[in-house]
């Protein structure tokens, strides 16, 4: 019998050679599966320069600044002038195509529920940071029609290497430019949090359910975690997982937010400490533990935010 080392990296080896098989070896030894037309097309989200990619729905201006207000305002400041974070204002400018920020927005945000608006939202984000840079009217309306015709102010400005977008180009590997004045000496003067990356977004299965938002519609309301049994006990760690609570909490130390045991000493015993927290968590903010900010968190239904709120009241003070 192989050991447990031999029998992982037999298995490893395996996994390597079906994900590497061409199609018709797939089938003739039965590894893998075809993708489906449906499938390919969930996952089918880029969006080109030109528009190509675009989703139906449209978005206002006005209908961006609510879903900037509720979204977006708490890292970004309230007309994109930044609260830490990057500002919105002038960075928009310096893109040559309005898609990419589409495409952008589509991909990442909102921190940290990445995916989680509709066509028509990010349409209407998208609209709204055009206008904060003055590059759209107020009465401007974002589709993949009238988006690719946006004419950025830096669109002649940006040009693309022909090493990196032609087969036939040459990368710039030996630019000598790259290879003067360099630092003699470099410094950290900044880092991320340590298990940062890793706690960002749990477990991927629970925060990635499909990416029917990039296309027509939010996913179905079954499939959100707020939509559990409200008869079932919550899980408490799991969900500081699923909603990326413990990408800047822990149980006894401050990461970029406070330990769950210092809240817990600063509020247990308060009259109102339930509702006082669970306001701050919905709406967000800063100033309390420090200037950074938290983004108002809409994702835990009323049940599971009560639950996280309870959980973190009961934990023991710190020694």
């Amino acid at each position: 019998m192989l050991k447990p080392d031999r029998m992982a990296g037999a298995l490893a080896a395996v996994l390597l050679l079906a994900a590497t098989l061409p199609a018709q070896a797939q089938g003739k030894y039965g590894l893998g599966q075809k993708a489906t037309p449906e499938q390919i097309a969930g996952w089918n989200i880029d969006v080109r320069p030109d528009g190509a990619g675009l989703p139906d729905g449209q978005g206002s201006v006005s209908e961006g600044n609510e879903v900037y207000d509720a979204n977006c305002a708490s890292c970004h400041g309230t007309f994109g002038e930044s609260n830490s974070y990057i500002a919105l204002t002038g960075v928009a400018a310096r893109l040559n195509y309005a898609t990419t920020l589409f495409d952008y927005i589509n991909r990442a945000m909102p921190f940290p529920h990445s995916k989680a608006l509709t066509a028509n939202q990010v349409y209407a984000a998208t609209a709204y940071v055009l206008n904060l840079n003055d590059i759209v009217p107020a009465d401007f309306v974002a589709n993949k029609d009238t988006l690719p015709k946006v004419k950025m102010p830096a669109h002649d400005k940006v040009k693309p290497f022909p090493g990196l977008m032609s087969v036939k180009g040459r990368p710039d590997v030996h630019n000598v430019a790259c290879m003067k004045d360099c630092a003699k000496d470099v410094k950290v003067t900044a880092s991320l949090p340590a298990g940062f990356v890793e706690n960002l977004y749990g477990d991927i299965r629970d925060n990635f359910r499909g990416l029917q938002t990039m296309n027509e519609q939010a996913p179905p309301a079954s499939e959100l975690p707020g939509n559990a049994d409200a008869k079932a006990t919550p899980d408490v760690p799991k969900l500081l997982g699923t909603y990326a609570c413990t990408a800047c909490h822990a149980a006894d130390h401050k990461v970029v937010g406070p330990a769950f045991q210092d809240v817990a000493a600063k509020y247990q015993g308060n009259a109102g400490a339930v509702q006082h927290l669970t306001d701050k968590i919905r709406k967000g903010g800063s100033g309390v533990w420090g200037p950074i900010p938290m983004p108002p968190q809409s994702g835990p239904s009323d049940a599971e935010l009560a639950a996280i709120i309870h959980w973190v009241l009961s934990q023991p003070a710190k020694k």
